[in-house]
């Protein structure tokens, strides 16, 4: 004879069962993810816009299971000579994440590439003097590596 906490066992599992199986199915991604993707990773000043602003409130986006996640410039310095580098980097990263989870990576990577190299002459583009070419340079510099070496 099952003893009285055996009981209790077998009842509170059968209710965990119960609540389980009654749970909502799990949300699908939009269908319109792929677009929302593109348009986040474009290498105009108007899609680095949206994805920044996306990134401010990415509770908004969580139905579309994007991953956020960035280790900035990787192995490259984040702020170069005090230039901030790591949004940009943080963008192309979004784009290498998402594009590689969806099976889509090596026919976007140069389209990523590019948009990174824009958003680092974006950065560029306020400064003057030394501090532009040094900026120009580096942006350049970034963008090679990435072409090359980025995977």
């Amino acid at each position: 004879m099952p003893s009285r906490r055996s009981a209790a066992l077998v009842t509170v599992l059968l209710s965990v069962a119960v609540l389980l199986s009654a749970a909502a199915p799990a949300q699908r991604v939009p269908a319109d993810r792929p677009r929302v993707l593109a348009s986040w990773t474009q290498p105009d000043a108007a899609s680095s816009r949206r994805w920044e602003a996306a990134r401010g409130e990415r509770s908004r986006w969580s139905a579309y299971r994007f991953d956020w996640s960035t280790d900035y410039c990787t192995r490259a310095p984040d702020r170069p000579l005090g230039l901030p580098f790591h949004l940009p980097c943080a963008r192309h990263d979004f784009g290498y994440r998402n594009y590689k989870a969806a099976g889509a990576f090596r026919v976007n990577k140069p389209r990523l590439d590019s948009a990174l190299y824009a958003d680092l002459k974006r950065v560029c583009a306020h400064r003057s003097g030394r501090k532009r070419t040094a900026c120009d340079r580096l942006a350049w510099t970034y963008y090679q590596a990435v072409r090359r070496l980025g995977h």
